[in-house]
């Protein structure tokens, strides 16, 4: 009685992860909301220090509009809603919005 059993030897597949899409938060300039707020807002959301925060603010006025961070949706989301809810809460319009990075 002859075994005719071949063993095969089985390849293990790793999933792939992908990284999760990174989103930007851009802030837009507004002819109304002070300078020395939208500083403010960038140094108690996005931690950044006096410098950064007056420069970005000084770009997006001049360019209209300025990238303030890259990170994972959620987190961009998060951190522009944070900027928007802190802004109407002392009546200003400043505006932070989200979009893909391409």
């Amino acid at each position: 009685m002859a075994d005719d059993t071949t063993l095969k030897p089985t390849s293990k597949t790793k999933p792939k992860t992908e990284r999760p899409k990174l989103h930007k938060v851009l802030l837009l300039n507004d002819d109304y909301t002070p300078r020395d707020f939208v500083t403010l807002v960038l140094k108690a959301v996005f931690r950044m220090s006096e410098e950064a925060g007056y420069r970005v603010m000084m770009t997006a006025h001049k360019m209209g509009s300025c990238v303030v961070m890259v990170a994972a949706k959620d987190i961009a989301e998060t951190k522009a809603t944070e900027a928007v809810d802190l802004a109407k809460e002392a009546g200003f319009p400043l505006m932070f919005t989200t979009e893909p990075e391409e």
